[in-house]
């Protein structure tokens, strides 16, 4: 099993970006490319190469639902796990996003100190 290095995360808040940023990076040792928007994660998506995306799911403009369903379309994206972040996480809510295709769902508010560790357990899954 590969060694899960590099995260693109998509937030649209951008006090949410900076605290998970820091966390992934300080906290799990990851590269994380930011992108404020869905349509700025499209665009830089196949730049960056990730292994895995977090995504918010309520953003303006595009969603993360919608961010997913033409994140799915690109040749890059193939394999490349998408894990949604949201308050929004009812039993039926977090169903809908694993049936869109999403690996994993983590809840917001998230841990800073606990989110790395909660995106290997869904890597260790994806890669059981």
């Amino acid at each position: 099993m590969s060694k899960l290095e590099r995260i693109m995360h998509i937030e649209d808040d951008l006090s949410i970006q900076e605290v998970a940023r820091v966390a992934l990076e300080i906290v799990g040792g990851f590269t994380v490319k930011s992108c404020e928007s869905g349509s700025q994660g499209l665009a830089e998506v196949a730049d960056f190469n990730p292994q895995l995306v977090l995504l918010d799911v309520m953003m303006p403009g595009m969603d993360g639902p919608q961010t997913l369903a033409e994140l799915q379309k690109l040749p890059c994206m193939t394999g490349v796990p998408v894990v949604f972040m949201t308050a929004k996480a009812q039993t039926q809510e977090v169903s809908s996003y694993r049936e869109l295709g999403a690996a994993g769902v983590i809840i917001k508010p998230f841990d800073p100190m606990t989110l790395s560790e909660q995106i290997i357990e869904i890597w260790n899954q994806m890669h059981a």
